[in-house]
């Protein structure tokens, strides 16, 4: 079994920068890609962004150049860091970590960015 663990979320003026993170426990052998993906109200949940084990990174459009994700392999964890922020980056975000052959999602943490 394993276990995701979010952290970070909270409200942010526009502009402003906020830090995710997320700590994987349990069962683990090897994990391999990490994410970050996020749900607003009435929209459909969407990648932010991704990281490889190899650290290999992939970003929505609308975050690219404000949002970096990390990753620590030695203690399981990803992180986003948030720069810029902007009120349309309001969601609940979630981590994602895929553990071969299944895929495990974190509990979700609001982000409130106002204008």
């Amino acid at each position: 079994q394993v276990q995701l663990v979010e952290s970070g979320g909270g409200l942010v003026q526009a502009g402003g920068s906020l830090r995710l993170s997320c700590a994987a426990s349990g069962s683990i052998f090897r994990i391999n890609n990490m994410g970050w993906y996020r749900q607003a109200p009435g929209k459909q949940r969407e990648l932010v962004a991704i990281i490889s084990s190899g650290g290999r990174t992939n970003y929505a459009d609308s975050v690219k150049g404000r949002f970096t994700i990390s990753r620590d392999n030695a203690k399981n964890t990803v992180s986003l860091q948030m720069n810029s922020t902007k009120p349309e980056d309001t969601a609940v975000y979630y981590c994602r970590v895929q553990i071969a052959p299944s895929i495990y999602w974190g509990q979700g943490t609001q982000v409130t960015v106002s204008s």
